[in-house]
């Protein structure tokens, strides 16, 4: 099996992709990309058996027809929520929610923070996968997978915050060091350097993991209820066993 993990950002500069083959008892970072553009990404994509990307898949839905209902000049603001509440209503996903009930915090919302640049960028390369062939299921059923890397560390019980930037290396460093320890079976090799240098391949890595999680049915999906509003909003995969879940023999493929 090949997982590829991607830490997204709204240029080339600051993205990373990663490609993590799992086979027999060992799995091995095969390639390592900071500096990604589409044509890269999209290769990734083509080439795994499951894709962990960093990115908010789709908008709130109520937020979707509040922009359309300003256009068309007919919108009609609820009686029954005001102020920052109705604000909120609008700002954040069905599964921004959920995994805020687990971090403890929301994550970014791609309606009212700056990641809704890169989320447009992820809807480019989504629409570009959909035109080549590879239908993508926002809600996690297909090849693409939306993941957190911060959640899926603190779902692993390792260091989840505070390890972005420059002036974090030490931090960052401190994560590598209980990540290899945690994963004996996950061959760095010479990618070890660059992920204790860059939290934006530190990140790809955590990505591919994640996509490693969901494609062996060790991951989050939406329940029934929310399975429609996931299939246009998107859904966070978030790890439900160990990291040493993740290479058993009896989820090897």
């Amino acid at each position: 099996m090949l997982t590829v993990g991607i830490d997204l950002a709204a240029g080339d500069a600051d993205t990373a992709v990663a490609w993590i083959r799992w086979t027999g008892t060992t799995a091995v970072l095969e390639e390592l990309v900071i500096g990604a553009g589409d044509d890269e990404l999209l290769r990734a994509a083509s080439a795994a058996d499951k894709v962990g990307i960093d990115c908010p898949l789709g908008w709130p839905q109520p937020f979707v027809e509040f922009v359309v209902a300003h256009q068309r000049g007919d919108l009609v603001t609820p009686t029954d929520l005001i102020g920052r509440d109705w604000r909120r209503s609008l700002a954040w996903r069905r599964t921004d929610l959920v995994t805020h009930q687990v971090m403890g915090r929301p994550p970014l919302s791609v309606a009212a923070d700056r990641i809704a640049h890169t989320a447009m960028r992820c809807a480019s390369l989504l629409a570009r996968l959909t035109a080549a062939g590879q239908p993508v299921d926002r809600s996690g059923g297909g090849t693409l997978v939306e993941v957190y890397p911060a959640a899926s560390l603190k779902q692993w019980g390792l260091p989840h915050q505070g390890y972005k930037g420059r002036r974090n290396n030490g931090a960052l460093n401190d994560l590598m060091d209980r990540l290899t320890a945690a994963t004996p079976w996950l061959l760095l090799g010479d990618f070890e350097a660059v992920c204790r240098r860059s939290d934006h391949a530190a990140d790809a890595v955590v990505a591919a993991l994640t996509a490693r999680a969901a494609a062996i049915g060790h991951a989050t999906r939406p329940g029934a209820a929310d399975l429609v509003t996931a299939a246009t909003e998107g859904w966070i995969a978030l790890p439900t066993t160990p990291l040493t879940g993740l290479n058993t023999t009896s989820a090897q493929g």
